[in-house]
């Protein structure tokens, strides 16, 4: 299985802090949002293509581990691959780490096969493919061509 991690750089907004100048726990799963969102770009996979191809991918569930407080104007990556898939499911893993401001100026890949930086947290979320009713679908039934794109990219 691929064990390349998509990379998102940014920096921690005034507005994702708390009273405690920290950023606040819940805005982590907002960030592995983020990063779950531009990994599917990143492979040809755009949530909003998919909506109007009739396909939801809601999140069944999501769990943190959280190691080091992150603080405003930090440079942080966000970290994120596929763990596991099947038609039915897909399951991603996230690591959200500080790295210093000459390291986030330098970083021009979209990709890299080891997360580095300081960790502040790492987490997952599993999630299920879906129609606009809220049916489970199979997703190589009916969206092969995603399907495929996503077995072979995961298979390199």
């Amino acid at each position: 299985m691929n064990e390349v991690w998509h990379q998102h750089k940014m920096r921690v907004q005034y507005k994702d802090t708390d009273r405690m100048g920290v950023v606040h726990h819940g805005n982590y799963i907002t960030w592995f949002e983020v990063g779950r969102t531009e990994w599917m770009r990143h492979y040809g996979m755009n949530y909003y293509k998919m909506e109007e191809q009739g396909l939801l991918l809601p999140v069944l569930h999501a769990e943190v581990d959280y190691k080091k407080s992150a603080h405003f104007d930090d440079c942080v990556v966000i970290y994120s691959k596929v763990a596991t898939y099947s038609p039915v499911r897909l399951e991603f893993h996230y690591e959200a780490r500080k790295i210093t401001e000459e390291e986030y100026k330098q970083m021009d890949t979209m990709t890299t096969a080891e997360p580095f930086g300081e960790l502040l947290a790492k987490g997952s979320t599993k999630h299920m493919w879906v129609n606009p009713e809220w049916k489970p679908v199979r997703l190589n039934k009916v969206a092969p061509e995603i399907y495929d794109a996503l077995q072979n990219m995961m298979e390199k």
